[in-house]
C-alpha cells in the first residue's frame, strides 16, 4: 500500500466518524467539527501531501473558514437579526394572513409553492434569504414552530431550482462541463419536463409529511414560558390626557384596541369597573388592568414613543416611569425569600431609583390579584417583568432582593426602524437577485447597513452569528478538499464504473444516481457535479445511450442536497433560525432523497426510451 492510498483510506476514515458524531450527537457540534479539521491538520502534517494543486496543508484545509459562502450566510444572519429586532415584517406577515383567512386558505402551502416556482428562475439562496423571515413571522402568528416551516422552505426552493438551467449554479456548471467533453448541449427547458414531475413529487413528501416528522427545537425560555404565548402578566395602563385610548369603548364586553390582553378591571376614582364591560368608555383619569403575556407586553413597548401618540396603540409605561431613551431591555426576575421588597408596592420596591429598572408587570402564580399593579403587595416568588438599559438589566445579577433569570433577557424590537430595516433587505435581494453584485457583496453590504442606521448593535449582530455554522462550514469543506486532493472521490466512481460493467443502462444510471446523491450531502454540490460530469458522460458513450440522461442524472442528484445540514447553502441558512440539529436533517431529509432517487429510476428509462 503506497502512502496515497494511506491519505485517502484515512481521510474516508476521518469523513465517516465525523459524519457518524454529527448523527449520535454525543458531543456539541463545534467540538465535532473542531475534531475533525484537527485530525485532517495533524493526517497531512504526518503524511504531505503534494500535488499539481499544491501542498495540502494547513493554509489549504484551513481556507474554508474564509470560504465566501460562509461569510454570505453569517452576514445574511446579522440581517435576519435585524429583521427580527426591528420587526419589519410585522406587518407585510399579518397582511398576507389577513388575505388568505379572507380567501380562507392556509397561508404556509401557497407560499411554499410560490418558492418553488420562483427559484426555477432564480438562484434559490436569495429566494430562501427573502422568505425566510416572512415563514418565520408568518408561523409565530399561526402559533406553528419555525422548525416545521423552514427547513421545508429550503428543500422547496432546491426542488424548484431542479427544473430549468437557471434554477441552481449546479445545473449551469453541469451543463458547461458536458458541453466542453461531449457533444452533449443542455437547453433552458431541456429537463423541465422531468424536472418537474421530481419537483411534485418531492412538494408531496415537503408539505404533507415533513412537518409531521419535524421535532420542533425549543429555547430554554420557551420551555418555561409554555406553547400559548407565555404566562399571563398583570400589567396596568394609566389613561392620561391626549391617551390613544381615550373615548375607546367595549364591544361584546370586550375592548378592540387591547385584542391581545385581557382587561380584568378599570379603576375610575374609587369606582371600579368590573368585566363584562357593557357600555364602559374609557376616560382620562382611568386605570386599566390587564393580564397580557410578555410577547403582548413586548409589543406594546416596542411601540412607545417619547411623546403620545394619535393611533391606535396602547401606551402601557406610565408617564412618570418612562423608560431611558435608547435600546430597553426586557427581563423577568423572581422575588426572593427573605428579600426587602416583600410586603411592599412595586413603587416602594426602589428598582426605579435603584437599578433604573420599570416593572411592566407581575404575575403571581398562586392567583391573579383583580386589583391595581400599584397596590399589590409583592410575595416571594413573584416574577416581576423588568424594563431598561441593557447594562442595568445585568446589574441585578447582583441584586439579593431579587433573582434575575439570565434566559428572560431580551431587548425590545425597535420598530420605529422597521421601514430602513424593509428597505435595506429589498435591496440586498434584489441586488443579488438581478445580478448587480456577487450575493456576498450584497450581504455583507446589508449588515453593515443594518449597524450604521441603527436597526441593530454590535452586540446583538455578535448574538446573531452561529458558531454551529461556522464551524460546520468549515470542517465540511475542509472535509470535501481532502477527499478530492486524495483522488478518494474519482476512485468511488471509478469503482462504481467497475461494479456496474455490463448492467441494463437503467440499472447504471440509478446507482450512479444514487452515488452522487450520496457524496453531495457530505461534499459540496458544485464539486460533486464538476467531479461527475465527463464521468456520467464517459458512462453514457460506454453504454451508448443518449448523454443527455446522463448528464440530468447528475444534475438532479447532484441536487438532492437534503440529508445533511453541510449539503447545500439553504439548508445551513434555515439551520441557525430553526434551531435544528444535524440529526434531523438525517431525519428528515434522508426519506427525501431516496424518494427522488427511486422516482428517478422509475421516470427516466420511461421518459428518456430505454
Amino acid at each position: 500500500m503506497t502512502v496515497a492510498d494511506i491519505q485517502m483510506a484515512l481521510t474516508f476514515v476521518i469523513i465517516a466518524v465525523t459524519v457518524a458524531l454529527y448523527a449520535v450527537e454525543r458531543f456539541p457540534i463545534e467540538v465535532t467539527a473542531l475534531g475533525s479539521v484537527v485530525a485532517f491538520v495533524i493526517l497531512f502534517t504526518v503524511l504531505p501531501l503534494d500535488g499539481p494543486d499544491g501542498d495540502l496543508g494547513p493554509q489549504a484545509l484551513l481556507m474554508g473558514f474564509a470560504n465566501p459562502a460562509l461569510i454570505t450566510i453569517m452576514a445574511l444572519l446579522i440581517v435576519g437579526q435585524a429583521l427580527f429586532h426591528t420587526d419589519a415584517l410585522d406587518k407585510p406577515t399579518q397582511h398576507i394572513l389577513k388575505v388568505f383567512r379572507q380567501l380562507r386558505l392556509a397561508p404556509i402551502t401557497p407560499i411554499l409553492i410560490g418558492v418553488a416556482v420562483i427559484s426555477a428562475f432564480m438562484n434559490n439562496t436569495p429566494v430562501v434569504v427573502m422568505f425566510l423571515p416572512v415563514l418565520a413571522a408568518m408561523a409565530a402568528a399561526n402559533g406553528t414552530a419555525a422548525a416545521r416551516v423552514l427547513m421545508p422552505l429550503s428543500f422547496i426552493a432546491i426542488l424548484g431550482g431542479m427544473t430549468t438551467l437557471i434554477g441552481s449554479s449546479t445545473n449551469l456548471l453541469v451543463a458547461d462541463v458536458a458541453q466542453r467533453v461531449s457533444d452533449v448541449r443542455i437547453g433552458f427547458f431541456s429537463f423541465t419536463p422531468i424536472g418537474t414531475l421530481l419537483a411534485i413529487i418531492g412538494s408531496l413528501y415537503i408539505i404533507f409529511v415533513m412537518p409531521k416528522i419535524l421535532t420542533p427545537r425549543r429555547t430554554m425560555a420557551d420551555e418555561v414560558q409554555g406553547p400559548a404565548g407565555g404566562k399571563q402578566f398583570i400589567a396596568q395602563i394609566p389613561i392620561t390626557y391626549n391617551h390613544p385610548l381615550v373615548g375607546a369603548r367595549a364591544v361584546a364586553g370586550m375592548f378592540p384596541n387591547l385584542r391581545d390582553m385581557t382587561v380584568r378591571l378599570v379603576q375610575r376614582g374609587e369606582k371600579p369597573f368590573l368585566p363584562p364591560f357593557e357600555g364602559v368608555e374609557l376616560q382620562a383619569g382611568d386605570t386599566v388592568i390587564v393580564a397580557a403575556t410578555r410577547q403582548a407586553l413586548t409589543k406594546a413597548l416596542s411601540l412607545r414613543k417619547p411623546i403620545m401618540r394619535s393611533n391606535d396603540d396602547a401606551e402601557i409605561t406610565p408617564e412618570e416611569q418612562r423608560l431611558p431613551e435608547g435600546t430597553a431591555t426586557l427581563a423577568e426576575a423572581v422575588v426572593a425569600p427573605g428579600s426587602r421588597m416583600i410586603g411592599r408596592t412595586t413603587a416602594q420596591s426602589s428598582l426605579r431609583a435603584d437599578n433604573n429598572c420599570v416593572v411592566m408587570g407581575l404575575q403571581r402564580r398562586s392567583r391573579m390579584p383583580r386589583m391595581a399593579m400599584s397596590d399589590i403587595r409583592l410575595e416571594a416568588g413573584d416574577v416581576l417583568l423588568l424594563a431598561g438599559p441593557h447594562d442595568d438589566i445585568q446589574s441585578l445579577r447582583g441584586n439579593r432582593d431579587v433573582l434575575l433569570l439570565d434566559w428572560s433577557t431580551a431587548e425590545v424590537p425597535r420598530r420605529r426602524h422597521a421601514p430602513r430595516a424593509r428597505a435595506i433587505f429589498i435591496g440586498i435581494v434584489g441586488c443579488a437577485a438581478l445580478g448587480i453584485v456577487p450575493v456576498v457583496t450584497a450581504a455583507l453590504a446589508g449588515a453593515l447597513a443594518m449597524l450604521l442606521t441603527g436597526c441593530l448593535n454590535v452586540r446583538q449582530s455578535l448574538r446573531a452569528l452561529d458558531s454551529r455554522i461556522f464551524m460546520l462550514i468549515g470542517a465540511s469543506l475542509a472535509a470535501a478538499t481532502a477527499l478530492e486532493r486524495t483522488g478518494g472521490a474519482k476512485a468511488v466512481a471509478e469503482a462504481l464504473m467497475v461494479a456496474m460493467e455490463g448492467q441494463p443502462p437503467a440499472i447504471i444510471l440509478s446507482m450512479l444516481f444514487l452515488l452522487i446523491a450520496v457524496l453531495t450531502n457530505v461534499l459540496s454540490n458544485n464539486a460533486t457535479a464538476v467531479l461527475f460530469a465527463p464521468i456520467a458522460v464517459n458512462i453514457a458513450q460506454r453504454t451508448g445511450v443518449d448523454g443527455n440522461a446522463f448528464v440530468t442524472c447528475l444534475i438532479f442528484a447532484a441536487n438532492c442536497s437534503f440529508a445533511t445540514p453541510i449539503g447545500y447553502q439553504t439548508n445551513l441558512i434555515v439551520m441557525g433560525p430553526g434551531h435544528y440539529r444535524f440529526s434531523d436533517f438525517i431525519r428528515a431529509g434522508t426519506p427525501l432523497v431516496l424518494l427522488i432517487w427511486l422516482s428517478f429510476s422509475l421516470i427516466a428509462p420511461w421518459y428518456y426510451g430505454f
